[in-house]
């Protein structure tokens, strides 16, 4: 019986030896899982039963059990590296069959895809259904994005309360006469063609409280035939009785009527210098894609140069009631089984899944050090099982050498 005993405790050493090789072999690999040898001991089948003299008769590998603990996050130069921190995978295509991967090294492809290095299509939802249930694979729109006429200006300003009132009588207003009205903005529109235009308001002081607005577009007079007026009380910006309507005016340069309206609700008259808080458009101009940036949410976030941003997709995780049930098909990745589960589906940072880290990736879960205290013991125990098998050798030759 020991030469069984021994020859199978001699597979079994050899057998973690292979697997602590392999671990090894991928320390350095991006994703990877270390993996577990786990054995279990053997007995005999008897007809009576067994007994409390009953020996084993050696040992079995019973299972090699990936170990998918967190890896170290290492931060690189790529914004479309992403890491898993927490549970979960990424889910890819490769021509429809899906398999699973933690290994968030990818790049972008002609086509606009976001794809491993081996061409699989990672999966997500679109731009146009980030909260969807059904992933499909994530193709970036890389087209220009296309100019927005602007609609409303939107002002937070101080007119000072202490300033003196202008007689219009005498100082009709003039953009050219900066005595004609007591304080300015400009800011940057565009019509639907992407063309900027200067839009300036003038805001002259008539009397205790009450404001003019006068507006030019590109040095040329929009103000409406009904004087707009800016009216203040004791609590402040008096909407009901203001009147600050839109201007309307045909851009020069091709692009449609524009009709620009205003919102100066939150401005305020204080006695103190005039101040602008806040003076914002809600147009644009074309812009071409400058950069992505992928959120800890899987918010795919395309940056243009025209200073805008747009959601372009959203990277969706997967997850198993039991991981270790997944089938390791080498590369990276597993493939779902009966014993795995079916997926669990969501976006990063719900449920139990992980969250997202941009221009980084997971290391190897491997510790070398603990690999190489493994490794020696596994290679005494192969000296000890190769001393059994030599022992019994020279037991039988003594039975042999009886006379």
């Amino acid at each position: 019986m020991a030469f069984s005993q021994g020859l199978s405790g001699l597979n079994a050493a050899s057998k973690a030896l292979e697997v602590i090789g392999n671990n090894v072999s991928n320390a350095n690999t991006v994703g990877f899982k270390q993996s577990r040898a786990e054995f279990s001991d053997v007995f005999a089948a008897s007809l009576s039963g067994s007994g409390t003299t009953q020996i084993g008769i050696g040992t079995k590998i019973s299972d090699v059990a990936q170990q998918f603990t967190q890896g170290n996050i290492t931060a690189t130069n790529n914004t479309l590296d992403v890491a898993i921190n927490g549970a979960g995978f990424f889910r890819l295509s490769n021509n429809g069959a899906v398999t699973y991967t933690r290994n968030g090294q990818f790049q972008m492809d002609k086509n606009g895809y976001i794809v491993t290095s081996d061409g699989k299509r990672l999966m997500g939802n679109s731009a146009d259904n980030l909260n969807g249930s059904s992933p499909v694979e994530i193709q970036i729109d890389t087209s220009d994005l296309q100019p927005v006429a602007s609609s409303k200006i939107t002002g937070t300003l101080n007119l000072n309360s202490a300033s003196t009132a202008i007689d219009q009588t005498v100082t009709p207003f003039s953009s050219t006469d900066p005595t004609s009205y007591t304080n300015s903005t400009a800011i940057t529109v565009y019509d639907n063609l992407g063309n900027s235009h200067n839009v300036q308001n003038y805001y002259v002081k008539t009397a205790a409280n009450t404001w003019n607005v006068y507006t030019t577009v590109d040095g040329t007079d929009v103000t409406p035939a009904t004087t707009p007026t800016m009216v203040f009380n004791a609590g402040g910006y008096d909407a009901t009785n203001s009147s600050v309507t839109a201007v309307s005016f045909t851009p020069t340069t091709g692009g449609a009527t524009m009709n620009i309206s205003f919102d100066y609700s939150a401005s305020t008259q204080y006695g103190s210098s005039f101040s602008v808080n806040k003076l914002s458009q809600d147009g644009y101009s074309s812009g071409r894609i400058a950069s992505f940036t992928i959120g800890d949410d899987g918010i795919i976030q395309g940056r243009y140069t025209n200073g805008q941003s747009k959601d372009l997709g959203r990277v969706i995780l997967a997850n198993f009631v039991n991981p270790n049930g997944l089938q390791s098909l080498g590369g990276n990745q597993w493939m779902a089984t009966y014993e795995s589960g079916d997926e669990l589906i969501g976006a990063p940072g719900s449920s139990t899944l992980g969250v997202l880290q941009s221009s980084a990736v997971e290391d190897s879960n491997v510790d070398l050090t603990a690999e190489l205290v493994n490794m020696i013991t596994a290679q005494r125990i192969y000296q000890a099982n190769a001393q059994t098998i030599k022992t019994q050798d020279q037991v039988m030759q003594t039975l042999v050498n009886l006379r």
